[in-house]
């Protein structure tokens, strides 16, 4: 009897587990990076004689790279493959990060900072597209908006981590603690090794011989070429197809509604206490508020792996993006109402936001082909990183110059934004194929094979 089950309708097995947490450390590292500066800088200006520009400028040199980084990430793992692109970042953690301790310039930390960026920008798109193109299907969504929670999860290393050397390393502790992403990049290049290249690349790429061994070497001797869900003919997509052949319109809802989901979660995120005391918070209010509010935004996203599948995406995203739109609104309303109720609201929206920070990264590796796939993330990546940028700028100015309540009704009205563009453009994928997800309108719906035993497991199953 020939085996017919799909390879995106088998049980998650450890390789998937341990594929999840090769590509988990991207998401962890860029938690870390960006924050661990926050953490050092207060040794490290003194001790390099910086100036509030260069200040300025090392604290948003990683955003920058990431920015560049997402670019050529995105272009480069869709043209060379997942595999050879999956070891350059952790390479440049390494290098990047131990040449930090020997840093004499506000100049020369800028440059390595960024190159740290570069290299946390093209983890995105080469690390959620080799997840996605090996899971099984009714687990893409929750493996991946796992990502986000380990974003907070490296955050929060950073500051035990980092505040740990500076209290125990003597007067040059500042450079333990900028060296010590090397740490995390030497571990992820470990674990890295031995992970096989995407079949689903390869077929695109006419390697079919190459497809099989790695099939058969991940799911099992029974499974073959015809177990991957049937693959449409190649069209030899590119990165500029992004722009358009009838992906431009989802390239658009995804830089959009990434972008506005973004923009107030680091504002917030990084002026929390700021913000609070502008709420009239202060004191024990404003620290533990602070620390509640963080919490909530792990909570949120932990809430929203649960509810990626049996809600379904779009309706996930929906009801995000207007319950944390709401919550923001009312901040703006109750500007100088009581402590708890302005807590409520805060952690009200850092709760309900936590279902479109974790669609990041699941609708642009399901809503674009094998081709653009990893590009359609770079992107995103890339243009979100603005977003976190001018969010993280203009609070202060905004804060300033318009006040709380014009701020938070800023925040609400760029939350809305999202919830509109999506409500006219989010596509619902879930329980889809790969293929079905990202076929255009136009294009057959292309079924999988879904039905017969699953044979026996592989060897690397039972690792």
């Amino acid at each position: 009897m020939s085996n017919t089950i799909s390879v995106e309708d088998v049980p998650l097995n450890r390789f998937h587990r341990l594929l999840t947490v090769r590509s988990g450390g991207g998401s962890f590292v860029d938690g870390y990076v960006l924050s661990i500066i926050g953490i050092a800088m207060t040794k490290v200006s003194p001790a390099l004689g910086l100036s509030t520009f260069w200040e300025g400028m090392i604290a948003a040199s990683a955003l920058i790279g990431i920015f560049f980084g997402g670019f050529i990430g995105g272009a480069l793992t869709d043209r060379l493959g997942r595999r050879l692109l999956y070891f350059v970042g952790p390479a440049l953690f390494i290098v990047c990060s131990l040449a930090q301790y020997w840093v004499q310039s506000g100049e020369m930390l800028f440059a390595l900072r960024f190159l740290n960026g570069v290299a946390v920008g093209i983890e995105y798109p080469v690390a959620t597209a080799f997840l996605v193109e090996f899971l099984p299907k009714k687990n893409r969504g929750p493996c991946l908006a796992t990502l986000t929670i380990l974003w907070f999860a490296g955050a929060a290393t950073a500051y035990l981590v980092g505040e740990a050397i500076l209290n125990f390393g003597g007067q040059e502790a500042w450079r333990l603690t900028l060296a010590s992403t090397a740490v995390i990049g030497a571990v992820l290049f470990l674990v890295r090794l031995g992970t096989p290249e995407s079949p689903r690349w390869l077929i695109g790429k006419g390697r079919q011989a190459e497809a099989e061994v790695i099939i058969r070497r991940v799911y099992g001797p029974d499974f073959n070429l015809q177990n991957l869900p049937t693959q449409a003919e190649s069209k030899n997509l590119s990165f500029v197809n992004l722009l358009h052949s009838g992906y431009g319109k989802r390239m658009a809802f995804v830089t959009i509604f990434w972008t506005c989901s973004v923009i107030p979660v680091f504002a917030v995120y990084a002026f929390a206490p700021k913000v609070l005391e502008a709420l009239h918070l202060s004191g024990g209010w404003a620290s533990y508020g602070s620390i509640a509010i963080t919490l909530l935004f792990v909570v949120g996203c932990i809430i929203a792996t649960r509810l990626v599948n049996t809600l379904g995406r779009r309706k996930l995203l929906l009801q995000s993006f207007l319950w944390s739109g709401l919550a923001l609104l009312l901040l703006g309303l109750l500007r100088d109402g009581p402590s708890m109720i302005i807590l409520l609201m805060f952690g009200a929206y850092a709760l309900f936001i936590g279902g479109a920070q974790g669609l990041q990264l699941v609708y642009p590796n399901e809503i674009f082909p094998t081709e653009i796939r990893a590009g359609a993330v770079g992107v995103g990546t890339s243009l979100s990183r603005i977003g976190a940028a001018v969010g993280t700028w203009l609070v202060p100015v905004s804060l300033q110059t318009l006040g709380i309540g014009s701020t938070m009704y800023i925040a609400a009205a760029i939350t809305f934004v999202g919830l509109i563009v999506s409500w006219f453009l989010a596509p619902e994928t879930n329980a889809r194929s790969l293929e079905d997800a990202a076929a255009l309108d136009d294009e057959q719906p292309r079924k999988a094979r879904t039905t017969g035993p699953i044979p026996k497991q592989s060897v690397l199953q039972k690792m």
